[in-house]
């Protein structure tokens, strides 16, 4: 179980600002998850925290001579550009910026916040986006995760938005919201623009502990409004259509991480289609964009397949 429970102020934070029934049941999931993380036995554990799958990794990346060139490959972190149209967008959105960071896994490796920084510096957005996990293991201690992104935060402008991924507990939230990121717990907010609106939606991780709820997340948003929803993992692909949503930004998959030439994953670690896990997609009319993220998970190595951070730019299109 974590070294340090919550403090009671972040109990009192966290009782005020979300709701009680998602809090009580996300918290119960998290003490039986951290109960049957520290079991070791389980078969509830997941691939991430599973210490056999990173040696036997490991051990197969050194018997092959590419285990220093896939460390050097997790370092390598590019910006990717992701031109969005959008039918219905308001003119007033036309070239909106949206720098959206994923899979940060900040306290996987020591470089890691620092070439995030580097990756982030002199990039020009509206907004920027996380979706989640910025920890690790899913289990344990998340200060050092917190700490590293109190020394990220400032480089990624004036107006942050994040959601929770399944590497992450919910007791980080009120430390997220303190350096001036918006959290969405299956929630909406109104970005303005010379008058005009758009929407952007956010819900809890759905792959993990199946906290989302995209009704929810959608009730305020009005059904002819644009409206783009962060999610961690693109799994919610068959429902988004539903909910009136018009672009889906997600993340999670790490785009396979380890994968065959040509970028083909060995696991992509999601339950959507493989096209719909790493680069963009569509599916009922809703647009998405799963990023292969910026950090690593189980072990830091990529292979043919380069992480990322990735600015989408908006820009009208005509109604269907």
């Amino acid at each position: 179980m974590s070294k340090k429970p919550p403090e009671e102020p972040e109990l009192d934070y966290l009782r005020q600002r979300l709701d009680a029934e998602h809090l009580r049941e996300r918290m119960a999931l998290e003490h039986e998850h951290e109960v049957e993380a520290a079991k070791r036995k389980s078969r509830k554990i997941p691939i991430e925290d599973r210490k056999t799958i990173r040696t036997i990794l490991r051990m197969s990346l050194r018997m092959t001579g590419l285990h220093a060139r896939a460390q050097r490959n997790a370092l390598s972190l590019s910006l990717t550009h992701n031109r969005v149209i959008l039918p219905g967008l308001p003119t007033a959105f036309a070239g909106f910026r949206i720098l959206h960071i994923t899979d940060l896994h900040l306290d996987m490796r020591e470089e890691i916040p620092d070439v995030l920084i580097d990756a982030v510096s002199g990039v020009e957005c509206d907004i920027c986006v996380l979706t989640g996990d910025y920890r690790a293991k899913t289990h344990g201690d998340y200060r050092p995760a917190l700490e590293a992104m109190a020394r990220v935060r400032p480089h990624l402008g004036e107006k942050v938005y994040g959601v929770l991924g399944n590497h992450d507990t919910i007791r980080m939230v009120p430390a997220l919201e303190a350096m001036g990121i918006r959290m969405l717990m299956n929630e909406s907010d109104r970005l303005e623009r010379q008058g005009e609106a758009i929407y952007l939606a956010g819900i809890d991780d759905v792959h993990q502990y199946r906290a989302g709820d995209l009704q929810r997340a959608c009730r305020d948003v009005p059904r002819d409004a644009v409206s783009i929803l962060l999610s961690h993992t693109p799994e919610v692909y068959h429902s988004v259509a539903a909910h009136g949503c018009n672009l889906v930004l997600c993340g999670h998959t790490h785009g396979g991480q380890i994968c065959l030439p040509g970028g083909w994953p060995v696991y992509p670690n999601a339950r959507a289609p493989r096209d719909y896990c790493a680069g963009a997609w569509e599916h009922e009319g809703v647009f998405g964009y799963t990023s292969r993220g910026s950090g690593v998970s189980v072990v830091d190595v990529r292979l043919n397949c380069p992480p990322e951070i990735t600015l989408h730019e908006l820009q009208p299109g005509p109604m269907a």
